[in-house]
């Protein structure tokens, strides 16, 4: 359950990522062109994201451990795209890659 909402918090960052005008943006893929066209539903689809997986870490956590996780877990995640993306070291290749570690750890562990 972390590691969906892990993979949701990426989501709504990127997805919010993309509606910033300063930052230097590639449009390599369908739905980037498509968050370019139409920031106004990105944004709103990137707070309701975001609202997603803050629910769902306050219902794996208690209120006060949920939270702190999830800001946590959103100022790694939003570092690590604020840095990398411009870099283009973000596809979908390496993130396949981590999803499926995470949940391999994630089941082996619990």
């Amino acid at each position: 359950m972390i590691t969906i909402a892990s993979l949701i918090v990426f989501l709504a960052f990127y997805t919010l990522y993309y509606t910033s005008k300063r930052a230097v943006l590639s449009y390599d893929l369908g739905f980037e062109k498509w968050m370019k066209n139409n920031p106004k539903q990105t944004k709103i689809t990137g707070l309701v994201l975001l609202a997603g997986a803050y629910t769902i870490w306050l219902f794996t956590q208690s209120f006060g451990c949920g939270t702190l996780m999830f800001f946590i877990q959103l100022m790694t995640i939003g570092s690590l795209i604020i840095i990398l993306a411009p870099l283009k070291k973000v596809n979908s290749k390496v993130l396949l890659a981590i999803l499926i570690m995470a949940v391999l750890l994630e089941l082996y562990y619990n």
